[in-house]
């Protein structure tokens, strides 16, 4: 049974991507380098329980068609090139969350010769959502802030 916590949240985040977006929020996940725990917690969002595309929340296969990137693991020197080409393909105004420890500052590899420690060294970080891994609900928070800040900086553009 869902938490009155939860779907609480769940009654902003579909009010609030219509008064910012519209309509819906494409995302694309980048895994710039995690075990797959963050991952599994993330997709986790598309099953019955969070059903997530009720709120017209899909994920999509092109930077290209995203409105927000979430991104996973800390960003391996292998994978840099390919999170930079990815922000740069992705449509303003950009949106970015860190999802997981490991994202959000490095994780337990910090900053190494392989590892080039949390997404905000390599591309600008909106929000960032801790924990390992970090529950669905937290991530869906972490969608929620980054909407408003979205809000907030149109918003001071007027």
């Amino acid at each position: 049974m869902k938490s009155e916590q939860t779907t609480d949240i769940e009654l902003a985040l579909c009010t609030r991507i219509k008064q910012v977006l519209g309509s819906s929020l494409h995302i694309r996940h980048v895994d710039a380098g995690s075990c797959n725990g963050c991952d599994f917690e993330m997709m986790a969002l598309c099953n019955p329980v969070y059903d997530i595309q009720r709120f017209g929340i899909d994920f999509v296969a092109s930077p290209r068609h995203a409105d927000m990137l979430l991104v996973t693991g800390g960003v391996t020197r292998h994978l840099e090139m390919a999170l930079e080409k990815t922000y740069a393909a992705a449509a303003a105004p950009k949106m970015v969350v860190a999802v997981g420890s490991c994202a959000c500052g490095g994780g337990v590899c910090g900053q190494t010769y392989a590892n080039a420690g949390g997404v905000d060294k390599i591309v600008p970080v909106d929000v960032f959502v801790p924990g390992c891994p970090p529950r669905p609900s937290a991530i869906l928070e972490g969608i929620l802030l980054a909407l408003d800040k979205l809000d907030g900086s149109r918003s001071a553009v007027r």
